[in-house]
């Protein structure tokens, strides 16, 4: 919110996520997304969202896309985590395929900061969907000009890095290879977390962390709680309970269990 807030423009929360079920609230989206006025702009992630790590399902997409044309609504989908989710890049490309078929005009602001490793090189895009030559014309002299005052010519390091990726055969197959096995190995993480909750018969239900999906996931833990986690066992969240999944190993996911065990308890 702070980056459209510095570009001036006005930001509204809508409802996603339920804390009674640790999951999405699709009617409470819906009921928000028909509050909303045509022109006004929406931001989604395309997967794995973040903080919460919950989706719409397929189904559930469908409508959001149908709401959104319904309302006259420009989507912007932030695209951080594609392949990284499940594995498969068309899979986790889904939502962003749905917009693309419904005629809509849209944003796409993709990083490969995550599914390519590049953190210090903040590699992504910002894709714009026009409805036709003459408006893309006018969005990319926009573009330029916004480009221009923001950072003008940016490192290449990262994009050089991509597009070899991208453009050897051999080189994307074991980048694809290697995206599978780190998506695999969360998974198997949120896997090994929740059974040991489960085992030592932690208080409430657990199934909203094999639920959730990418790299982080709401816990459901509590302020105070969090504050014990982090004072008392050196287990660092934010305040709101979100951890990152991809910081379990299997040296580490008992004893985070126990402790959350404890402070639970």
């Amino acid at each position: 919110m702070a980056i459209f807030a510095r570009a001036g423009l006005q930001t509204k929360k809508y409802t996603y996520y339920k804390s009674s079920t640790r999951g999405f609230d699709f009617e409470g989206m819906i009921a928000s997304i028909n509050t909303m006025e045509a022109g006004e702009a929406i931001l989604l992630h395309a997967v794995a969202h973040n903080p919460t790590g919950v989706d719409p399902t397929p189904e559930q997409w469908t409508d959001i896309v149908k709401a959104c044309k319904e309302r006259g609504l420009i989507p912007l989908l932030d695209n951080a985590y594609q392949g990284y989710a499940s594995g498969d890049l068309m899979q986790d490309g889904a939502a962003m395929r749905m917009f693309e078929e419904s005629g809509l005009e849209y944003f796409v602001a993709q990083s490969f900061a995550k599914n390519f490793g590049l953190y210090g090189e903040r590699i992504g895009y910002i894709h714009v969907k026009c409805k036709s030559q003459e408006v893309a014309g006018a969005v990319l002299s926009q573009v330029k000009i916004l480009i221009r005052q923001a950072y003008s010519s940016p490192p290449r390091h990262g994009a050089a890095i991509v597009y070899k990726l991208l453009t050897n055969p051999e080189l994307k197959a074991q980048w694809l290879s290697e995206l599978n096995m780190m998506s695999g190995r969360i998974l198997e993480m949120r896997a090994a977390l929740r059974k040991a909750l489960e085992e030592k018969g932690t208080p409430g239900t657990w199934n909203h962390i094999t639920d959730q999906i990418g790299m982080f996931s709401f816990t459901g833990l509590s302020t105070p709680q969090v504050e014990r986690m982090t004072n008392e066992f050196h287990i660092y969240m934010t305040k709101d309970g979100r951890i990152s999944v991809a910081g379990l190993n299997p040296g580490n996911v008992n004893y985070v269990a126990q402790c959350i065990n404890t402070v639970v308890s």
